[in-house]
């Protein structure tokens, strides 16, 4: 029965759908996992139900089989019982309600603090330059700034006194973030003995970072920057300025901080999007739980 339908499906594809070949072999691949899956369960192809399907697509996934892989699966499944539907042969879809396996999102790249302290320390502070990407780096880390946010600040965005800087972020939503002490000390230092040595262009008069013939710094060398400095000291991490702001939510979570509060330094949107950073240290985590879950706490 069930390599009936298949074949039939197969017809169908060719004639209606036009395909051929590969694409043509995948469907027919797909389906008949499914039905080597479901024959020896003695359930007629006629008669399978969602969670057969769903209780299908777990074994795929136990058995390490990639999300991409499992999606492609699932859409030849559902395109056979649509068609089984089309022709009458079946009321209802029982694919209909179930969503394609997502991909896992993936870990971004952090840096220790050991290894942040290696990269600040490795910075010539010797130079004009250094006293520069010394400050950049600081904001980078210290107020986990993405690199647009950082080569776009303005001198009139800068509060210093306050301790905070406004930052323009996606969507051009601006917000209020906090930095470090060390963040502003040394952009003290920048904007009083190292900016005023620069010939400025006009057109850059209120941007913080500048090149040294006077025009906003560009993201492609702050991107240079960054690599440099950890090729230096030996990390063999592919390191970008993106890197520093997520070693800074990292460590802020791991340190206790609030999920909300990171959420609203990153200029996240949602919340969703700051989560990824709470899988980022398991051992952490599981830390966490034997240190602070009562039953582990010893009376």
């Amino acid at each position: 029965m069930w390599e009936n339908e298949i074949q039939t499906f197969g017809h169908y594809l060719r004639i209606e759908r036009g395909l051929s070949g590969h694409s043509l072999e995948a469907y027919i691949r797909d389906i008949r996992k499914l039905a080597t899956y479901l024959i020896p369960l003695q359930t007629p192809v006629l008669d399978v139900k969602e969670n057969q399907i769903l209780d299908f697509l777990k074994d795929l996934h136990s058995l390490g089989i990639e999300a991409s892989t499992q999606s492609r699966c699932l859409s030849g499944i559902r395109s056979f019982f649509q068609y089984l539907v089309f022709e009458g042969k079946i009321p209802m879809d029982p694919t209909v309600h179930i969503k394609s396996p997502q991909k896992g999102r993936k870990l971004p790249d952090t840096l220790s603090f050991d290894e942040i302290n290696l990269i600040l320390e490795a910075n010539d502070m010797s130079t004009n330059e250094g006293v520069r990407n010394r400050t950049m780096l600081e904001f980078l880390y210290g107020a986990g700034l993405r690199v647009s946010e950082l080569v776009g600040l303005k001198l009139t965005d800068v509060y210093i006194e306050n301790g905070f800087i406004k930052v323009c972020g996606k969507g051009d939503k601006e917000r209020l973030v906090p930095a470090g002490r060390d963040a502003f000390t040394y952009l003290k230092l920048y904007l009083a003995h190292i900016r005023p040595q620069i010939p400025v262009k006009k057109s850059a008069v209120n941007y913080v970072f500048l090149n040294r013939r006077g025009s906003p710094l560009s993201r492609v060398m702050v991107f240079i920057i960054c690599k440099d400095l950890a090729q230096k000291v030996g990390i063999q991490k592919t390191i970008s300025p993106h890197t520093f702001r997520h070693s800074f939510a990292t460590h802020l979570i791991e340190g206790g901080a609030d999920l909300r509060a990171v959420q609203e330094m990153l200029g996240h949107e949602s919340i969703l999007t700051t989560e990824i950073y709470t899988h980022l240290d398991r051992a952490y985590l599981s830390q966490m739980v034997r240190d602070f879950h009562p039953l582990n706490k010893k009376l």
